[in-house]
């Protein structure tokens, strides 16, 4: 209980202080969709401020069904016309197995391991690029994050075509 306490306790801190955003869309007309490694600070990698961007967060970053509802939301009622598919170095679920990894969790899920990150990012870009629903989009980034040097690597990108 006493990490609750703590969590409680900085969040008044933060609600005296924090920046008042009126309008769900994103000024950026932005979503990037990351992974949910917390050595991965989504704003200060990209240079994003609060209200910018939407960011949907899973495990090893991949395009789920769960992405796709929320880009859903975010591309036709929102005005996200730009996705960043943002996948990092040093991943869990780089180089493992569904088999391994519903071992080790007991869990029968499909995790969407990785074992190729440009490989995978631009599978996802191509998914989300087909998908009818989110003709919105109009342009889909793939990045690699380096977690020990900070650096990101544009690894893949789509344009609609005009």
């Amino acid at each position: 209980m006493e990490q609750i306490a703590q969590l409680l306790a900085a969040n008044a801190g933060y609600a005296d202080a924090r920046a008042n955003v009126a309008d769900a869309r994103p000024g950026r007309h932005m979503a990037v969709v990351t992974c949910m490694d917390a050595r991965i600070d989504v704003f200060a990698v990209l240079g994003l401020h609060l209200g910018e961007a939407h960011v949907i967060r899973n495990a090893g970053g991949r395009v789920t069904s769960d992405v796709l509802r929320s880009l859903a939301l975010s591309s036709q009622i929102l005005g996200v016309d730009t996705v960043v598919v943002m996948q990092h170095t040093k991943c869990g679920l780089a180089g493992v197995t569904d088999e391994v990894l519903r071992r080790l969790t007991g869990a029968d899920l499909g995790f969407f391991p990785i074992d190729d990150h440009a490989a995978a990012l631009r599978e996802d870009i191509a998914l989300l690029a087909a998908t009818p629903y989110l003709a919105p989009l109009n342009v889909i980034a793939g990045f690699i994050y380096d977690v020990e040097s900070g650096v990101v690597d544009d690894v893949a990108c789509w344009e609609r075509p005009a």
